[in-house]
């Protein structure tokens, strides 16, 4: 099966960005953000999308942003945190190594402030945010080949607790193996 080496899933602020960048870094294989895809071809922040054409006009151009990436994509990638919210998306995550990276909601609270440029999150955000988990936690454990806890891990240790509930290598650093040479008679 091709596409991405592993897909990164969980809310908004747990750091799928950071850790997934980390990884791509020690797998020595390339980074995509299906959200950054989304802001690129849309070309305004995700918060203006849902403000201007609403959720479901953005969870449709979420849907083909993350079959494009999940077809195209061989390195890691990480998607927006409603991805899973789609039958469709979660189908396609079915076989696939996704790690579930999870989080409480004071360290929700301490990573983004529950709020800023967070279009789901803009009244009540703590009790919203519980609400959205309440709902989507089913899903990413659904979806998911591991589940990594976040809080009082730093980026790295995060990504290192992936590397091993995947049993994935990091790439050696150093030039590439060599062919054989052919002796000639």
């Amino acid at each position: 099966m091709t596409g991405p080496v592993l897909v990164l899933v969980g809310p908004m602020g747990v750091g799928k960005s950071t850790v997934g960048e980390l990884l791509a870094e020690r797998l020595g294989t390339g980074y995509r953000d299906t959200d950054a895809d989304i802001v690129a071809e849309e070309k305004r922040p995700i918060a203006d999308i849902f403000v201007d054409s609403g959720e479901p006009y953005f969870r449709a151009v979420e849907r083909e942003a993350v079959r494009n990436a999940v077809s195209e994509h061989t390195g890691v990638l990480a998607l927006g945190g409603g991805a899973i919210l789609d039958a469709s998306t979660r189908e396609l995550l079915a076989e696939r190594p996704v790690v579930y990276l999870s989080m409480d909601v004071e360290e929700a609270v301490r990573r983004t402030g529950l709020g800023v440029a967070r279009p789901l999150l803009a009244v009540n955000p703590r009790k919203q945010w519980r609400e959205l988990m309440e709902e989507r936690r089913p899903l990413y454990t659904e979806v998911a080949t591991a589940e990594i806890t976040t809080g009082g891990r730093t980026p790295e240790e995060v990504a290192q607790a992936v590397l091993d509930a995947l049993d994935l290598a990091a790439a050696q650093p150093g030039p590439p193996p060599q062919e054989p040479r052919q002796e000639t008679p």
